[in-house]
């Protein structure tokens, strides 16, 4: 049997965990730069404020229906979702953390325990430690377990959060409910084509011969076929390195100046570094990105890409960044109004299984020197150290003119009680 543990609305969740004056109201989590509703309560979601919404066209909207509009706080996020994973991590060793409000558990063994008192005991633990309210789905395999999870989450009063498919009957019955778009792994084309063969319901997925599916679809939507028959064929995947690290995001403002563009690529390529050296990786290549404003259509607009290939892998953060600025000047252009940009490191190797190149090496100062650096980032939990050209004040310059305090990762906004 498989779980599946998903948070509710969680980056509401947490906003409500330390303001317990939102609790009950409705909230809305903007994306970066404060652009786009990205997470809402379920009293939000009844007041109809759509998904995606431009916050620019729908803030009166939301200031007449009492909505709490806040910037997205990623550092509180990150914490509270590496704090409700350690707390699923006691309940199975096997476990595969999805994404940043779900995990699956795979739960060997456990034939003879009453899977429903150990959901409850598992959302219960979740709540009490941490304050995060919970959904949990369990079943034969990981599909079905996403079926149960969208059947408890649909009536929390009815199901209690908790929904168990452990019979043929119970199968049958869910997978009649589920419609075929909002079955996991489904995707509106591939939704097309099911509808166009006569599916409507995932139920109606699972008739299809399995002969069919393999020949004109893949053999992905062949796995998740059988998995949905209650047969296993997804397994929980193993942690594994990137392939690839990015770092893309839209500027604050637009700039028109190099130095303003140049010292964001710099913080781009020094972020990536760091996420590199901490997978134990090296990289080939490298890919700067810079673009204009698409929406600023009376402006002129210019998109350009620029790929760097290295002499050899490197994680240096020195190396990475120069490269990343030099980049950067050849595609800038005078009179643009830049507005997004982002660096992307591929070609990635391990560290210890990579060909060493005869007649070039990089500076043997910088592995120590990078050490160092992310020894001590890491220690005072912010970035103390960076480069020269970088800005020393801030990390993003995004725009977050409702953000809450940092509550559990920064020693000066923890709460003060009085």
């Amino acid at each position: 049997m498989f779980a599946l543990i998903d948070c509710n609305n969680f980056y509401a969740s947490c906003e409500r965990v330390f303001n317990p004056n939102l609790q009950n109201k409705p909230v809305a989590i903007l994306s970066n730069n404060d652009g786009c509703v990205i997470s809402m309560s379920d009293e939000a979601k009844k007041l109809q404020l759509p998904f995606g919404a431009p916050i620019f066209k729908w803030e009166q909207f939301c200031k007449e229906k009492n909505i709490t509009v806040l910037s997205s706080n990623y550092p509180l996020y990150g914490d509270m979702s590496i704090r409700v994973m350690n707390i699923l991590a006691d309940f199975s060793p096997d476990v595969e953390v999805y994404s940043i409000d779900e995990s699956f558990l795979e739960l060997k063994g456990f034939e003879n325990y009453n899977l429903e008192t150990y959901a409850t005991k598992i959302r219960s633990r979740v709540l009490k430690w941490t304050g995060i309210p919970t959904c949990v789905g369990v079943a034969p395999t990981k599909a079905l377990t996403k079926v149960a999870n969208k059947i408890a989450r649909s009536n929390l009063k009815q199901s209690k959060g908790i929904c168990i498919i452990d019979s043929e009957e119970k199968r049958i019955k869910a997978l009649k409910w589920t419609k075929i778009g909002n079955v996991w792994g489904i995707g509106k084309q591939l939704k097309k084509r099911l509808e166009d063969k006569g599916c409507i319901t995932a139920y109606d997925f699972t008739q299809i011969p399995s002969d069919w599916v393999l020949k004109n679809l893949s053999i992905v939507v062949w796995r998740l076929q059988k998995d949905l028959q209650g047969i296993s064929k997804i397994p929980l995947e193993e942690v594994s390195s990137k392939k690839m690290i990015a770092t893309t995001r839209s500027f604050e403002y637009t700039y028109s100046d190099i130095d303003n563009i140049k010292e964001r690529i710099s913080t781009f390529a020094a972020n990536c570094a760091e996420k590199l050296r901490a997978q134990e990786s090296n990289c080939h290549m490298l890919i700067v990105q810079l673009s204009s404003d698409r929406y600023q259509k009376d402006s002129q607009q210019h998109r350009e890409s620029k790929t760097v290939v290295f002499s050899c892998p490197t994680a240096s953060t020195l190396v990475i960044t120069n490269a990343a600025v030099a980049a950067v000047k050849s595609i800038f252009r005078t009179g643009i109004k830049y507005k997004r940009a982002g660096v992307i490191l591929t070609g990635l190797v391990a560290n210890d299984n990579f060909q060493l190149n005869l007649f070039s090496q990089e500076n043997p100062k910088h592995k120590p020197l990078m050490s160092a650096i992310d020894g001590l980032n890491k220690k005072f939990k912010a970035d103390k150290i960076k480069l020269g050209n970088q800005d020393l004040k801030r990390t993003w310059k995004m725009r977050q003119e409702r953000l809450s305090p940092k509550f559990t990762t920064n020693i000066n906004e923890v709460l003060i009680v009085k």
